[in-house]
């Protein structure tokens, strides 16, 4: 029944931006515009976003682009200097910031998030309204039966892009920091960064892994930094512990904080997170680990320097589009198989 109902509304949306679509124009670039994005969340995604912002500046300039974000994330787009105005999102406001949106008569708005929290707040808008298409049954196909149709590996800047018929620029993710926030780790000094977090279980490399490498890297004079958000409190602290002189940096989802330590490391090895994406709209070269899921789903580091270690040779991957509390299989060799001496060796080499 709530499959229906939300079918039932998601196919009444889709005619409302037809509709919509038939009696509009498409923009011409050299007039200034009120334009507004809806990317609600979650931290890597809304990283994800930002080269699109950029684009839409480029094709129309002057324009005023404001955001909708939530406001655990707005750290995120706070002192992007493209973004006029910040809607700060949170559940028992919406009806509060819907009415906001209505008042701004935007020109065009561009939801990248098209779900029902982001439909509700365009519905009613006197204006064209372009979603991002989710590519989620072939996701879903993947994940269930293991037919591939997402064989080109597509980044999702360049799927958001296509939502507003944008061309993209070359460079990467921007997250903008300001003088004020200065890093605790010294300029030139030998920092490795590690963060062992990730939302869901089956996307963490384990733990005593993330030990064992510490060490590794602690031998050859390295000083390990451990990096996490306040989900990864406890996790943080038991793998700083067992690491000879490293230095733990986890902190209470302090964003721009934890970026501006990131830039100091010579090389940062993550889980697939919203970390990952950090790390890359710094400009660190990384080495991301994959385990339930695969760089087809299009979440991977955007223009970086990186390499993406992942086990290839499971017939079981990938088991999610998004990670899950345990291993179906009971196995987890999507991660265990990958080993800290593999992990090292390639650091080395990087190095």
């Amino acid at each position: 029944m709530g499959f229906s109902v939300y079918a039932g509304w998601k196919q009444f949306l889709n005619w409302l931006d037809l509709h919509r679509k038939q009696r509009l124009i498409l923009l011409p670039e050299t007039s200034k515009y009120k334009i507004l994005i809806i990317r609600l969340s979650s931290l890597g995604d809304i990283l994800l976003t930002t080269p699109v912002i950029r684009a839409l500046s480029k094709k129309y300039p002057n324009s005023q682009i404001d955001y909708v974000v939530k406001k655990q994330y707005s750290s995120s787009l706070q002192y992007n200097p493209l973004i006029s105005s910040l809607y700060l999102y949170e559940k028992e406001k919406a009806k509060g910031v819907k009415e906001q949106i209505q008042k701004m008569k935007y020109d065009l708005v561009i939801d990248l998030q098209n779900n029902l929290r982001s439909c509700a707040l365009t519905l009613g808008l006197r204006t064209e309204v372009k979603r991002f298409k989710k590519p989620t049954f072939k996701k879903l196909l993947l994940v269930w039966t293991k037919i591939n149709q997402l064989k080109e590996i597509k980044p999702i800047p360049m799927r958001y892009a296509e939502t507003a018929s944008l061309q993209l620029d070359d460079k990467g993710l921007d997250l903008f920091i300001p003088e004020n926030i200065k890093p605790k780790l010294t300029t030139g000094q030998k920092y490795i960064g590690i963060c062992p977090g990730a939302k869901h279980f089956t996307k963490r490399w384990p733990e005593e892994y993330f030990i064992e490498l510490g060490n590794k890297l602690s031998s050859q004079n390295f000083t390990v930094v451990i990096f996490g958000g306040k989900d990864d409190l406890e996790l943080c602290e038991a793998v700083s512990s067992k690491i000879e002189n490293s230095i733990n940096l986890c902190n209470n989802d302090d964003l721009l904080r934890t970026a501006s330590n990131m830039k100091q490391c010579q090389h940062i090895i993550c889980n697939d997170s919203g970390l990952m994406h950090t790390a890359t709209a710094v400009g660190v070269p990384i080495t991301p680990i994959f385990g339930s899921t695969v760089s087809e789903f299009g979440f991977i580091p955007y223009q970086s320097n990186n390499t993406i270690l992942e086990n290839n040779s499971l017939s079981c991957r990938p088991c999610s589009h998004i990670g899950r509390s345990s291993c179906p299989q009971k196995h987890f060799k999507c991660m265990k198989e990958i080993k800290p001496n593999t992990v090292f060796d390639h650091i080395k080499s990087f190095l």
